[in-house]
């Protein structure tokens, strides 16, 4: 009786040239990956900066730069979202990725109606 094998002997089994791709993506998840831990922690802490420092950014930009109201919009939808992320269960990668979107968004706001 002949009976299959699924599994190939060493010797005949090939090997592929496997790069060694560490990308700034798997880099960023790796360390978020070591966060997961802290993610209450880091929840508050994007709160608090985020109530502290990005909420006024739209009364200023309005008031003295002139900006849309869309400025205000963009700033409450990305307040709400990392609240809803942070309380939402998300895991530490979305929390965190959210929070940094946030910073870099408004300080790209912030450089567009400055500079």
């Amino acid at each position: 009786m002949a009976t299959i094998k699924l599994n190939a002997p060493t010797w005949e089994a090939t090997t592929s040239n496997q790069s060694n791709t560490t990308t700034l993506w798997n880099k960023w998840l790796a360390i978020a990956d070591t966060q997961a831990g802290n993610k209450t922690a880091w929840f508050l802490v994007s709160l608090m900066i985020q109530g502290v420092l990005f909420l006024p950014i739209p009364a200023v930009l309005m008031y003295y730069y002139d900006a849309p109201i869309v400025v205000l919009g963009v700033t409450m939808i990305l307040f709400f979202a990392n609240i809803i992320a942070g309380m939402g269960g998300s895991g530490i990668r979305t929390v965190l990725s959210f929070f940094t979107a946030s910073v870099l968004i408004h300080v790209i706001m912030l450089a567009i109606f400055i500079l």
